[in-house]
């Protein structure tokens, strides 16, 4: 006899296997999909050789500003790089009084020219006032060549700016919100100069670490030789792998298939803090003997007060005076040890030290105090 149900059927129970089984195979399938945390793409550690950006830079002008530009007077190569830029133009024999404009402003253009970029295509540009402009709001940049390191043209930029911050004056207060004399121009710059760079060309390809370590290095040459097979991987240094490709396989198809490929990296233990702000912030590696940590002592409260005196009312000659009074307490705090056994994780020296009630200024005092006392195994870095 069966109580508190009813028997399952036979088609019931299948339907209930059936999704049982369905539920356990996503659950599976999902848990496999997600790759380990701990495990990075080589192409977000490392750089290829001749892959990179390369920095422009160009002097211009910035025209159409609403009296907030440079004030000639002080700022005299404003004034020369509008002659100049006039008598191209074919407008000269102007004298010193006939250039009073306040609608003018002289900035630094910068760029990023991406790797293998071609010509016509267009990158972003940066523009920073020279003088002393108040705002580039409204304006509109002048072209402006930009050159590389080698002094050759690049790229030209010009077109209206967008401003990001702003400025308001009154009669006797202002507000500045940003930086309303730095602006930028998207897609503002063509490019008008290729680099040329035959990725293609070359038997190798260097692999450069952004860290550089042994242990990485080698688990790169590790992952690239179990991916593709033979020796086309060699760890030169802890910066640099050397990759020769397999066979007849083009350089490109090299990259592509070896950025992709995912490797553990290692890295240095270090503790890194920032004093101003009081940001500690303590690597996965970092490991401390066994230690005990006290931390307190005296607190000394000073509070003042002020004290109106008045003389009795109808009183001849009595002046009101301010009386300052002073209150100094000391509090003397309670400390306690707290023991960190020996080789602690991270974890464990969190918590030691949430258990002792720290902040931040006082955790830096007991990290320094660890590392003088040679228990603490990491590198401590102030910045």
């Amino acid at each position: 006899m069966i109580y508190g149900g009813t028997v399952p059927t036979s088609r019931e129970f299948t339907l209930s296997w059936y999704w049982l089984v369905s539920c356990l195979s996503l659950l599976l399938v999902l848990v496999l999909a997600v790759p380990s945390q701990a495990q990075v793409r080589i192409k977000d550690i490392a750089t290829f050789e001749g892959v990179r950006e390369n920095q422009l830079v160009g002097y211009g002008l910035v025209v159409g500003l609403n009296g907030t530009g440079d004030r000639i007077r002080n700022s005299p190569f404003t004034k020369k790089s509008i002659e100049g830029m006039l008598e191209r133009l074919g407008v000269g024999n102007l004298s010193e009084d006939d250039i009073k404009t306040k609608n003018t402003a002289a900035v630094m253009v910068t760029a990023m020219l991406p790797s293998f970029a071609k010509t016509g295509s267009t990158i972003d540009v940066v523009l920073s006032s020279l003088g002393d402009a108040t705002s580039l709001r409204g304006g509109t940049l002048i072209v402006t060549p930009l050159t590389g390191a080698n002094g050759e043209i690049y790229a030209v930029a010009q077109g209206p700016i967008a401003v990001a911050g702003f400025t308001a004056q009154g009669a006797n207060a202002s507000i500045v919100q940003g930086v309303p004399t730095v602006a930028r121009i998207e897609n503002g710059a063509t490019v008008e100069n290729e680099i040329k760079f035959a990725l293609n060309s070359l038997k190798t390809v260097m692999l450069s670490l952004r860290t550089p370590d042994f242990t990485t290095a080698m688990r790169v040459k590790d992952a690239v030789n179990k991916a593709l097979g033979g020796s086309i991987a060699v760890a030169l240094d802890p910066s640099t792998i050397e990759l020769r490709p397999p066979g007849k396989m083009a350089i490109v198809d090299l990259v592509a298939a070896v950025e992709n490929l995912r490797v553990k990296p290692d890295n240095v233990a270090k503790v890194v803090i920032d004093a101003r702000s009081g940001t500690i912030v303590i690597g996965a590696n970092v490991r401390i003997d066994k230690v005990a940590i006290s931390q307190g002592g005296l607190t000394i409260l000073v509070e003042d007060r002020v004290k109106v005196s008045q003389p009795p009312p109808f009183s001849i000659g009595g002046t009101t005076v301010v009386v300052p009074e002073s209150t100094v307490a000391v509090e003397n705090r309670n400390t306690k040890f707290t023991v960190l056994e020996g080789d602690v994780s991270l974890q464990r020296l969190v918590d030691g030290l949430n258990s002792i009630g720290v902040g931040a200024p006082e955790t830096i005092s007991i990290l320094q105090a660890i590392k003088a006392a040679g228990a603490l195994h990491a590198n401590l870095e102030i910045i």
